[in-house]
């Protein structure tokens, strides 16, 4: 599990900028959800930065994606959905990308490099994000290969430290 190499408090200055930038990344209005003037604090670890958004740990950045955590529950549940099999599930858990065998059903339209979320077949619940190789006209129709990278799931780092400091 990675550590918190870097904590700090966003400027109220910056955070203006920031919530530009997350409503450009993410398509939606963030100082409209999140306030106009929300406290925005940053763990940075070695491979992610995650936002917490007034306390809440709402948004990560990986390689200069911003993308939603599992916790963000409102946007989470607005975005395509593609459901996997039980046999993928331990995979994707490990940090697998989402390989086209394993898909059950592809739900809503998007382009490539779009954010979805990956559920479970069994559950329908949440257990990664992640983001399309191809749209989804071409992921329907692809029966091998990686058509999602997975961005952030349940057990990584980002879901170790929120959940250790939600139980401490």
């Amino acid at each position: 599990m990675s550590k918190v190499v870097k904590r700090f408090f966003v400027r109220k200055r910056e955070s203006r900028h920031l919530l530009r930038e997350i409503s450009q990344s993410l398509g939606i209005d963030a100082e409209e959800i999140f306030g106009s003037k929300p406290q925005i604090e940053v763990l940075e670890t070695a491979r992610n930065k995650i936002y917490l958004i007034n306390g809440s740990p709402l948004l990560a950045m990986f390689e200069g994606i911003f993308f939603p955590t599992l916790f963000f529950h409102e946007y989470i549940s607005q975005l395509p959905k593609i459901t996997v099999d039980m046999g993928a599930v331990p995979y994707i858990c490990n940090g697998a990308d989402i390989m086209a065998p394993g898909i059950v059903e592809v739900s809503g339209d998007f382009e490539e490099k779009a954010l979805v979320t990956v559920i479970d077949e069994r559950n329908k619940r949440p257990i990664a994000v992640a983001q399309s190789i191809l749209d989804s006209e071409k992921t329907r129709a692809t029966k091998k290969g990686k058509v999602f990278r997975n961005l952030h799931y349940v057990g990584d780092d980002i879901w170790s430290l929120m959940k250790d400091s939600i139980s401490a």
